[in-house]
This record gives C-alpha cells, sequence and structure tokens, in this order.
C-alpha cells in the first residue's frame, strides 16, 4: 500500500515528517512523492497561527479529492492542528478520515492500515499538554532522557541499516529523508517550558525534553551517510537544551563535535530565545570552525512594557548589546528574528520604540506579524480595554513592515564586496544556494554567476556583487569580471 507525506509548518514538523515516514515504511507502506498516485495521503498539519490553520484545512480538502479522482482511499491529518483540535476538527472536516494525535504516532502503520480498511477512529479530545511530555512517548530512567518518537539513532553493525529508536512496545523504524537536498534538521529537543502570554504551542507541544546528546550526534553522523552538508538543529527553544539533563552547557559542548562529523561542512543553530543567550553560547556558535555565525534571535518587540505583557525580558539596551556582542566575535554574524505588532496593551509610542530598534540592530532578516489571539493563551483573555481593532492592527503592521523591508535591502547591500561561501541547493534557474547568514526559507538565497560545473551540495566561495531584496547575487572566486 502506498502512502504520501504532506508536510506543513516549520523544520521541526518535517522532521516529524521523516520519523513518521519511517515508521511507515518499516510497517510496510512504500512512500510516493506524488499525493495523486498514493493509496493514503497524511497530511503533517501546521496549528500556530490562522493563516497556517487555514492552509492545513485546505491542504486536507484537496487531499480529500483525490478520493473522487484518483486512486486515494483515504486522506489522515496528523501533526499541530490535529493535535490541537483532534475531536472538534475531526467533526468539522468530514473529509478527513481520521484525525491522529500525537500519541498516535508510535503505532502509525497499524493506525492507518485500520483505517484504510474500514475501521473508525475516534480522534482524542484535546487536553492541555503543558504538565505532559512531547509528542511521543517520553521515557526516563536512570540512565537519562530517551525520546523515542525523535528519532533516537543507533550505530549498526557492518552492513545493518541505522534504525531510529521507538518505544519498548512498538516497532524499531527509521527516519526516511522525503528531500534529497544537502541540507537536514536535526531536533534538539522538543517542547517548551516558556508561558509567553500570546503562545499555545506548549499547551500541545508538551513541556521541554532534550534528547541525549548521543543521539544528536548519531543521528547527525547517519545524516551524513545520506548526503546531508548541512545540519540545522531545530527546537522550540534551543537555548534551554541541556537544562533538564542537569548541563546548560551541553550545547557548547556538543557543536564541535557536530562539525567535526565526516561530511559535514556546516551547522546551524535555529531560534535562540534572547534573554537565555549566555555569552558562551554565543561565543561557541561565532568561533567554532564549521559552526556558522547565524543567529536566530526571538526578540518579539523591543518596548519593554510590551514583553511584560508577553511574559518576555529584554529592551532596547539588554538587545543591543547583545548583537554588540555578537558582532564583536563575528562582525559578518548573519541575524535574523520575528517581531509581533498590535500586541494588547501596545501604545502608541510602542511601534516607535520597536522601529527605532530595528533601525540600530541591522539585522538581515526581520518577520513581521500582526497579533491576533490564539486559543487558550492569556493574551487570548486580556481586557478588550487593552485590545487595538483590527484597522489599527493592520496599519502598524503594515508600517513596520514597509520599515523592514528597507532595512533588510539596506542590509543586504551592506554584503556587497564580501566574500561568502555558499551552499548550493539547486540548478534549476541558475546556480543557487544560500550564504552563510541565509538560513533555510526564510533568509533569502544566493544566485551563482560564474559557477559552471557546480553541483548540489558544492560549498562555493564567491564574492558578493549585486542584490535584490534580501536576496543576494554573487560571483564565484576567481572568476573574470
Amino acid at each position: 500500500m502506498s502512502v504520501a507525506m504532506v508536510t506543513l509548518g516549520c523544520a521541526r514538523n518535517e522532521v516529524d515528517s521523516e520519523e513518521l515516514a519511517g515508521r511507515l515504511e518499516a510497517g510496510g507502506f512504500r512512500l510516493v512523492e506524488d499525493p495523486d498516485l498514493a493509496d493514503t495521503v497524511v497530511v503533517n498539519t501546521c496549528g500556530f497561527v490562522e493563516s497556517a490553520k487555514k492552509d492545513s484545512v485546505d491542504t486536507l480538502l484537496e487531499a480529500a479529492e483525490l478520493k473522487s479522482t484518483g486512486r486515494t482511499q483515504a486522506v489522515v491529518a496528523v501533526g499541530c492542528l490535529a493535535e490541537r483540535y483532534g475531536k472538534d476538527l475531526a467533526e468539522s472536516l468530514p473529509e478527513a478520515d481520521a484525525v491522529l494525535g500525537f500519541d498516535d504516532y508510535p503505532d502509525i502503520a497499524s493506525r492507518l492500515r485500520a483505517i484504510v480498511a474500514g475501521e473508525t477512529h475516534h480522534p482524542h479530545t484535546p487536553s492541555d499538554r503543558r504538565l505532559l511530555l512531547p509528542i511521543s512517548p517520553v521515557e526516563r530512567d536512570a540512565s537519562g532522557i530517551s525520546v523515542p518518537g525523535h528519532a533516537d539513532p543507533v550505530v549498526p553493525d557492518q552492513g545493518e541499516e541505522i534504525g531510529v529508536g521507538a518505544p519498548a512496545t512498538g516497532p524499531r523504524a527509521m527516519r526516511r529523508r522525503l528531500d534529497a537536498g544537502p541540507m537536514a534538521p536535526l531536533k534538539l529537543a522538543s517542547g517548551c517550558d516558556r508561558r509567553c502570554s500570546f503562545c499555545a504551542i506548549p499547551s500541545f507541544r508538551g513541556s521541554f525534553v532534550s534528547r541525549r546528546p548521543s543521539d544528536v550526534l548519531g543521528e547527525a553522523r547517519w545524516l551524513a551517510t545520506q548526503g546531508v552538508k548541512e545540519l540545522f538543529l531545530v527546537s522550540e527553544n534551543s537555548t534551554s537544551y541541556g537544562k533538564d539533563l542537569g548541563d546548560l552547557r551541553l550545547l557548547e559542548t556538543m557543536l564541535p563535535e557536530l562539525a567535526g562529523i565526516d561530511g559535514i561542512e556546516r551547522v546551524r543553530v535555529s531560534y535562540l530565545q534572547p534573554a537565555e543567550t549566555r555569552p558562551d553560547l554565543v561565543r561557541a556558535i561565532a568561533t567554532t570552525p564549521g559552526v556558522v555565525p547565524y543567529f536566530d534571535l526571538s526578540f518579539q518587540h523591543a518596548s519593554a512594557s510590551v514583553l511584560r505583557r508577553m511574559r518576555r525580558f529584554g529592551d532596547p539596551d539588554s538587545f543591543l548589546g547583545l548583537l554588540e556582542q555578537i558582532r564583536g566575535q563575528a562582525p559578518l554574524a548573519g541575524v535574523r528574528s520575528n517581531v509581533i505588532v498590535g500586541f494588547p496593551g501596545e501604545t502608541e509610542e510602542d511601534p516607535e520604540t520597536l522601529c527605532d530598534f530595528l533601525e540600530a540592530a541591522r539585522m538581515d532578516v526581520t518577520g513581521v506579524f500582526g497579533y491576533s489571539d490564539e486559543d487558550g493563551t492569556e493574551a487570548a483573555g486580556f481586557s478588550d480595554d487593552l485590545k487595538l481593532d483590527e484597522d489599527e492592527i493592520r496599519a502598524r503592521t503594515e508600517h513596520v513592515t514597509t520599515l523592514v523591508e528597507e532595512l533588510n535591502a539596506q542590509r543586504a547591500e551592506e554584503r556587497i564586496g564580501e566574500t561568502v561561501q555558499v551552499l548550493v541547493e539547486s540548478l534549476e534557474d541558475g546556480v543557487e544556494g544560500r550564504a552563510a547568514h541565509q538560513g533555510p526559507e526564510v533568509d533569502g538565497t544566493t544566485l551563482l554567476q560564474d559557477a559552471q560545473g557546480a553541483r548540489v551540495g558544492d560549498l562555493v566561495t564567491a564574492v558578493v556583487v549585486a542584490t535584490d531584496g534580501v536576496d543576494l547575487i554573487a560571483r564565484v572566486s576567481g572568476a573574470d569580471a
């Protein structure tokens, strides 16, 4: 029986899909890329913000149409939207044959086979997982913490295929790469212990649990055998890695080991909480050979009063001090962030504080989001007196977005003349890839000139000669001007 995985949302979801694909393949399913050619379609949904929820529902409806026009027999929803809304989603979306929660992941193959056979799956009633463990069952024992549902690799004997750990009650499964590109996300941890007032993620992703360093390193070695050149370390909060294992400096210790794996050209860390970004971690990311000086800092705002209502910490001075610390050790470091505009209680002066900070910060990329209530969050329950109307939020968001687009374009222009190392990822419309300061999908790309003979996966040295917004155009070093 064939199955197609359709993945929406973040890089963490990409890892989840590859682990589900591994379990399905180990359970006898044949993976296909095209949903039109699949007996079953599994949609890994995103439930982060309204636009992502809508995309997930639209994708499920599109997949369901294949049941009347193609060979598809069943469409199944998994992922954050399915976990977050469970029974309600199943009732409102009868076009989907089943809605599976995170706790169904260990037995995904048997669940899917039963659904195709016509058995009715009773979706779970969502519950707040903040006091529970994340996604898949997690075993805690005297030896530490194991996260079986998150690809705990083992080093195989000669001739044995590298596998991915599973719960003691389930079959072994392996992570199955669904994208043959030279970059792969690698999960450091799952869940989040922070209680940001605007964020629902902890309520459906669970509490923060770090993976053991040996498991992370083992999976990284396996990824290197699959042709991966760049490891993209992902989690809900990478600065917390190791705190539940008794050593908050584990990431600093592990980065040189990851960068030293044969075949791995560079390591990139995502999602750093500014208030937790300690000097030793800055130094490790900025100066470790093979680790790109890339800082994905979740500022969210700059006004101290807005940040306090967000249940976050910081102000323009502390944030600019962190950036100064970073650039003091890596002057050409890439820096990106996201900000929320129109948060409840935001005054007319607060966006000015934010804009002043953004101008001083000179970041490479900043994502701008207008605030909207998220189910179950503290901010959704704030007094209506604090909440701005939609038109005002839209106007403020457009104002900050216009500024950010200009600032990001200026920052890209400042890189003209820089020598960059570009990981080639595509040859479809010219030779295209990403420089060290460009994270996957969200930070722009670099188009290479005079790169004849370059192959996907090559790391090419080039000089930036022009820009197009945040995108760069670079000429391969040594090429004639």
